[in-house]
């Protein structure tokens, strides 16, 4: 007999049992649906709604379900449908009638809405921690790369130069935007559900905000309605997987064409490469390519979770039960991904003097000698004719800015001085960009710092 079968003459029908069965999945819940039927169980007897023996009878029946679990020793029952339902049935089968008294004031559907909130309340903080792990080396390569110059890109077109510090450093701040995102949604979700009920609460007198505290809510939901309907922080939780995934997407493309031949500026390293079945010669960038693939599985989450929800009436609805699959494989991928994606850029070799001269080509300095025109005098959109001119007539004669006489630089305009040589070199190019955000090695110093004191949370 179902828990919920008194109203019904026939049993379920055995592919609906598989259908709706959700035991296969959810029972990674198990550690929060205990966790919250003990906090329950505590806050009943208080209430007076079970006896002191009752409550020590359950929490011991519950304690004892999860060490077995823990310990291999259960075997999940398919008809029993959920974790929940699992839990209950393994309790009263152990305790006897007091285990049937656990449900008292409350519904699946509340106690869903608590399991994934605690879930994520446990995630979350893992997940942070891998990104604070990740911005460490980050930090590391940085400091060890302040004065290593690069081409910086538009287009992916080279377009100025930059230290290598501050191209990781811009990843830095994403991930630290990926943290505060996760921040921001533990702070949302930190609300109980739990008192909620189906959807419309309890005539019982039950106390929500001993609950509250007893798990560590903030506070307790202020609707019915919504709490059991609410999946809102998995929407968010998903969004921010998402940008996250993202941002290790946009490095991994990078990685990836930087360990090319044709761009040579790293080498990963052999133990995060693999190799051809067939050609000989090939190192390829399978971990990077990896996770770039994998974020769209992630993205593929989100917009599956904002379909099942963008129809439904309240209050709970069975499309419900699609949330979790999405939210386990979405966080276990992100965590997957980052814990081999930290030491795989660990153990990159930068390749510091073949970034130095792709920095020298392409007229990288072109921008800093429309500057010295504007430091003459010049209107900017007049400098900027001058110099684009300038390096047309240079592209057409195969030379370069430093291949130039002063008279040849005069006949473009008699703005330019013997000085210009000064700003024509790749050192004086980044250095002269000393402002805050900037990539000069002084600007780079300061972000460090600033990137120190969020990583010790100052």
């Amino acid at each position: 007999m179902k828990l919920w079968g008194g109203r019904f003459t026939r049993t379920t029908d055995r592919l609906v049992e598989d259908f709706h069965s959700s035991i296969s999945f959810d029972q990674w819940l198990y550690r929060e649906d205990i966790a919250g039927s003990i906090a329950h169980a505590r806050m009943l007897a208080a209430t007076g709604l079970l006896t002191a023996a009752e409550r020590d009878q359950i929490i011991k029946g519950l304690e004892s379900i999860k060490a077995d679990i823990e310990a291999g020793r259960v075997s999940f029952d398919l008809a029993a449908e959920d974790i929940h339902m699992n839990i209950e049935k393994l309790l009263t089968e152990r305790i006897g009638e007091a285990g049937k008294k656990l449900h008292t004031a409350r519904s699946r559907n509340d106690q869903v809405a608590l399991d994934l909130r605690l879930y994520l309340k446990r995630e979350i903080p893992r997940l942070q921690e891998l990104l604070i792990a990740l911005q460490k080396v980050l930090v590391e390569l940085a400091e060890k790369h302040l004065h290593s110059i690069m081409p910086g890109y538009t287009h992916l077109q080279k377009a100025q130069p930059v230290t290598l510090a501050h191209h990781l450093l811009a990843y830095f701040e994403m991930f630290y935007r990926d943290r505060q995102r996760l921040h921001d949604c533990l702070q949302r979700l930190n609300v109980l559900p739990l008192g909620a009920g189906a959807l419309a609460g309890t005539t019982l007198p039950i106390d929500r905000e001993m609950v509250a505290r007893e798990l560590g809510f903030r506070e307790v939901s202020y609707n019915s309605l919504d709490a059991v309907s609410d999946r809102d922080f998995v929407v968010e939780f998903l969004a921010a997987a998402s940008l996250l995934m993202m941002h290790l997407s946009r490095f991994c493309e990078e990685l990836i064409l930087w360990s090319s031949e044709e761009f040579g500026f790293i080498e990963l390293d052999d133990a995060y490469s693999t190799g051809s079945s067939m050609m000989p010669q090939k190192k390829n960038p399978d971990v990077a390519e990896l996770v770039r693939g994998k974020t769209g599985r992630v993205y593929g989450h989100l917009l599956g979770m904002l379909t099942v929800l963008k129809g439904l009436p309240l209050a709970y609805n069975k499309d419900l039960q699609e949330d979790k699959e999405a939210l386990f494989d979405a966080l276990d991928t992100v965590k997957g991904c980052l814990m081999v994606f930290t030491p795989m850029l660990a153990t990159i070799k930068f390749k510091t003097e073949r970034m130095r001269q792709a920095a020298e080509g392409g007229f990288a300095n072109a921008t800093d000698v429309a500057e010295y025109l504007v430091r003459k005098g010049l209107p900017f959109r007049e400098a900027h004719a001058v110099v684009g001119a300038l390096v047309l007539d240079c592209l057409q004669k195969g030379r370069s800015f430093k291949d130039l006489t002063l008279a040849e630089w005069q006949s473009f305009s008699p703005l330019f001085g013997e000085d210009i040589s000064n700003y024509l070199s790749i050192e004086a190019c980044v250095n002269g960009r000393d402002l805050p955000g900037g990539p000069a090695p002084a600007a780079v110093s300061k972000a460090l710092e600033r990137a120190r004191r969020l990583l010790a949370g100052k």
